[in-house]
Protein backbone atom coordinates (compact mmCIF):
# COMPACT_ATOMS: atom_id res chain seq x y z
CA UNK A 1 0.00 0.00 0.00
CA UNK A 2 2.93 2.44 0.58
CA UNK A 3 4.69 1.35 -2.16
CA UNK A 4 2.15 2.88 -4.08
CA UNK A 5 2.08 6.35 -3.15
CA UNK A 6 5.17 8.51 -4.52
CA UNK A 7 6.73 10.42 -1.52
CA UNK A 8 4.94 13.57 -1.98
CA UNK A 9 2.01 12.25 -2.27
CA UNK A 10 2.55 10.21 0.93
CA UNK A 11 3.60 13.63 2.71
CA UNK A 12 0.31 15.00 1.84
CA UNK A 13 -1.58 12.06 3.17
CA UNK A 14 0.10 11.16 6.17
CA UNK A 15 1.76 14.18 7.55
CA UNK A 16 -0.96 16.25 9.03
CA UNK A 17 -2.48 13.43 10.53
CA UNK A 18 -0.23 10.64 11.13
CA UNK A 19 3.14 11.81 11.13
CA UNK A 20 4.93 8.73 12.66
CA UNK A 21 3.65 6.68 9.48
CA UNK A 22 4.76 9.20 7.11
CA UNK A 23 8.28 9.31 9.11
CA UNK A 24 8.63 5.50 9.03
CA UNK A 25 7.47 5.35 5.47
CA UNK A 26 10.32 7.84 3.59
CA UNK A 27 12.96 6.43 6.07
CA UNK A 28 12.34 3.05 4.46
CA UNK A 29 12.23 4.18 1.21
CA UNK A 30 15.69 6.03 1.85
CA UNK A 31 17.76 5.06 4.66
CA UNK A 32 20.20 2.88 2.70
CA UNK A 33 20.70 5.74 0.15
CA UNK A 34 21.44 8.57 2.35
CA UNK A 35 23.72 6.20 4.44
CA UNK A 36 25.58 5.50 1.27
CA UNK A 37 26.10 9.46 0.65
CA UNK A 38 27.30 9.79 4.39
CA UNK A 39 29.93 7.35 3.95
CA UNK A 40 31.08 7.72 0.44
CA UNK A 41 31.52 11.27 2.70
CA UNK A 42 32.77 10.66 5.81
CA UNK A 43 34.40 6.45 4.98
CA UNK A 44 33.56 6.23 8.56
CA UNK A 45 30.61 3.47 9.27
CA UNK A 46 29.73 5.50 12.65
CA UNK A 47 30.03 8.76 11.71
CA UNK A 48 28.16 7.72 8.45
CA UNK A 49 25.30 6.20 11.01
CA UNK A 50 25.12 9.20 13.30
CA UNK A 51 24.95 11.35 9.96
CA UNK A 52 21.91 9.53 8.48
CA UNK A 53 20.12 9.40 11.79
CA UNK A 54 20.60 13.02 11.94
CA UNK A 55 19.42 13.65 8.74
CA UNK A 56 16.59 11.96 9.37
CA UNK A 57 15.94 13.51 12.26
CA UNK A 58 16.69 17.22 10.66
CA UNK A 59 14.45 16.55 7.75
CA UNK A 60 11.22 15.21 9.39
CA UNK A 61 11.37 18.21 11.61
CA UNK A 62 11.46 20.89 8.18
CA UNK A 63 8.98 18.58 6.68
CA UNK A 64 6.36 20.96 6.46
CA UNK A 65 8.68 23.35 4.53
CA UNK A 66 9.55 21.28 1.62
CA UNK A 67 7.77 23.35 -0.96
CA UNK A 68 8.02 20.23 -3.79
CA UNK A 69 9.78 22.65 -5.98
CA UNK A 70 11.74 19.21 -6.48
CA UNK A 71 11.58 15.51 -6.14
CA UNK A 72 11.54 14.97 -2.21
CA UNK A 73 14.24 12.48 -3.05
CA UNK A 74 16.46 14.77 -4.61
CA UNK A 75 15.75 17.89 -1.25
CA UNK A 76 16.83 15.09 1.19
CA UNK A 77 20.12 14.02 -1.04
CA UNK A 78 20.54 17.96 -0.85
CA UNK A 79 20.08 18.47 3.11
CA UNK A 80 22.38 14.94 2.99
CA UNK A 81 25.17 16.60 1.12
CA UNK A 82 25.03 20.12 3.03
CA UNK A 83 24.97 18.22 6.49
CA UNK A 84 27.38 16.03 5.60
CA UNK A 85 29.72 18.70 4.37
CA UNK A 86 28.72 20.91 6.97
CA UNK A 87 30.08 18.09 10.15
CA UNK A 88 33.28 17.28 8.08
CA UNK A 89 34.06 20.93 8.00
CA UNK A 90 33.88 21.33 11.36
CA UNK A 91 35.71 18.38 12.50
CA UNK A 92 38.20 19.43 10.43
CA UNK A 93 38.68 22.87 11.55
CA UNK A 94 38.87 21.26 15.41
CA UNK A 95 41.37 18.50 14.10
CA UNK A 96 43.61 21.36 13.11
CA UNK A 97 43.62 22.90 16.22
CA UNK A 98 44.43 19.91 18.56
CA UNK A 99 47.35 20.02 20.50
CA UNK A 100 50.43 16.98 20.72
CA UNK A 101 50.25 16.47 24.21
CA UNK A 102 53.43 14.63 24.43
CA UNK A 103 55.11 17.41 22.64
CA UNK A 104 53.54 19.91 24.60
CA UNK A 105 54.24 18.27 28.11
CA UNK A 106 57.67 17.33 27.35
CA UNK A 107 58.28 21.15 26.73
CA UNK A 108 56.13 22.18 30.10
CA UNK A 109 58.71 19.32 31.88
CA UNK A 110 61.99 21.32 29.88
CA UNK A 111 60.62 25.17 31.23
CA UNK A 112 60.10 23.41 34.81
CA UNK A 113 63.57 21.64 35.33
CA UNK A 114 64.96 25.17 33.71
CA UNK A 115 63.52 27.43 35.84
CA UNK A 116 64.03 25.52 38.78
CA UNK A 117 67.81 25.62 37.57
CA UNK A 118 67.54 29.28 37.21
CA UNK A 119 65.67 29.48 40.85
CA UNK A 120 68.27 27.37 42.50
CA UNK A 121 70.94 29.67 40.90
CA UNK A 122 69.49 32.88 42.25
CA UNK A 123 69.28 31.46 45.37
CA UNK A 124 72.94 30.66 45.69
CA UNK A 125 73.72 34.24 44.72
CA UNK A 126 71.52 35.40 47.29
CA UNK A 127 72.84 33.22 50.02
CA UNK A 128 76.51 34.08 49.25
CA UNK A 129 75.63 37.72 49.57
CA UNK A 130 74.63 36.81 53.51
CA UNK A 131 76.70 36.72 56.29
CA UNK A 132 77.98 33.82 57.57
CA UNK A 133 75.81 33.14 60.66
CA UNK A 134 72.79 33.97 58.59
CA UNK A 135 73.54 31.39 56.37
CA UNK A 136 74.31 28.98 59.02
CA UNK A 137 70.88 29.82 60.68
CA UNK A 138 68.91 28.78 57.25
CA UNK A 139 70.72 25.78 56.83
CA UNK A 140 70.33 24.52 60.27
CA UNK A 141 66.67 25.45 59.63
CA UNK A 142 65.70 24.09 55.82
CA UNK A 143 68.66 21.79 55.58
CA UNK A 144 69.20 20.14 58.77
CA UNK A 145 65.49 20.25 59.29
CA UNK A 146 65.70 21.01 62.61
CA UNK A 147 63.39 22.81 65.11
CA UNK A 148 63.30 26.48 66.39
CA UNK A 149 64.18 24.95 69.45
CA UNK A 150 66.70 22.94 68.90
CA UNK A 151 67.96 26.00 67.05
CA UNK A 152 67.78 28.01 69.76
CA UNK A 153 69.57 25.22 72.12
CA UNK A 154 72.47 24.92 69.54
CA UNK A 155 73.34 28.73 69.37
CA UNK A 156 72.28 29.65 73.08
CA UNK A 157 69.78 31.94 71.99
CA UNK A 158 65.76 32.46 72.27
CA UNK A 159 63.22 30.68 70.18
CA UNK A 160 62.19 34.03 69.51
CA UNK A 161 65.29 35.65 68.80
CA UNK A 162 65.68 32.62 66.50
CA UNK A 163 62.27 33.01 64.63
CA UNK A 164 63.03 37.03 64.26
CA UNK A 165 66.89 36.19 62.64
CA UNK A 166 65.22 33.71 60.25
CA UNK A 167 62.43 36.01 59.27
CA UNK A 168 64.97 38.67 58.14
CA UNK A 169 67.23 36.38 56.76
CA UNK A 170 64.48 34.77 54.71
CA UNK A 171 62.92 38.30 53.89
CA UNK A 172 66.47 39.38 52.55
CA UNK A 173 66.90 36.60 50.49
CA UNK A 174 63.29 37.43 48.92
CA UNK A 175 64.52 41.20 48.53
CA UNK A 176 68.05 39.94 47.12
CA UNK A 177 65.98 37.62 44.78
CA UNK A 178 63.48 40.04 43.89
CA UNK A 179 65.84 42.75 42.70
CA UNK A 180 67.81 40.15 40.37
CA UNK A 181 64.64 38.44 39.01
CA UNK A 182 64.02 42.13 37.95
CA UNK A 183 67.21 43.09 36.67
Amino acid sequence: MYKALTDEEAIRQYLPDQSNQCFEILYKRYVGKVYQRCLSMTHDTEKAEDFTHDIFIKVFNKLEAFEQRSSFSTWLYSVSFNYCADQLRIAKRFSTTSLDFNNEWDKAESMDEQLHEETLQLMQQAMTSLSAKERSLLRLKYEDGLSIDEIAQTLDLTPSAVKMRLKRSRDKIQALCEHNFVN
